[in-house]
């Protein structure tokens, strides 16, 4: 696996469970999008840029899928998710010697559950979701758990 020398772009993305369609989240500048996972729930990716790069676009739409994995891995291990609960992927590209990869960060915030608990839901989560599977051994992607 090609770790990056240096980042050149990243994107952000911030998806989390739409529990009131009708409160607007964005602040000028930035758009909000609805996305829907199978089963029909929707979920909000807050925060996109009016012009976004690809790297938020991938960071994006791997948060969306990610976060219902999220669900279905919690809803595996028998445990209640806090309404709160989120989750943060910064993709980035970087330089590697002459060339170029992909790397990815993940936050993973569940205030109140134990954080090997959150890890044990998130790894999970990863096996269980397509685009974690598709980049999986192809670039780095480390994990940051958030339970306060």
């Amino acid at each position: 696996m090609t770790t990056i020398d240096k980042v050149l772009f990243s994107g952000d993305s911030h998806a989390t469970f739409n529990h009131d369609p009708k409160i607007p989240r964005s602040e000028h500048g930035v758009l909000n999008l609805e996305l829907t996972a199978p089963g029909g729930e929707e979920h909000q990716f807050i925060g996109t840029e009016l012009h976004p790069r690809a790297e938020q676009l991938f960071s994006g739409a791997w948060s969306a899928c990610y976060i219902s994995a999220f669900e279905i891995a919690a809803s595996i291990k028998k445990v209640t998710l806090p309404l709160d609960y989120s989750i943060d992927i910064r993709v980035s590209i970087g330089s590697v010697g002459k060339g170029f990869c992909l790397g990815a960060q993940f936050t993973v915030r569940a205030p109140g559950l134990a954080p090997e608990t959150v890890e044990s839901i998130a790894h999970l989560a990863h096996q269980i979701c397509p685009y974690s599977k598709a980049v999986h051994g192809n670039i780095e992607v480390g994990m940051t758990v958030v339970t306060v």
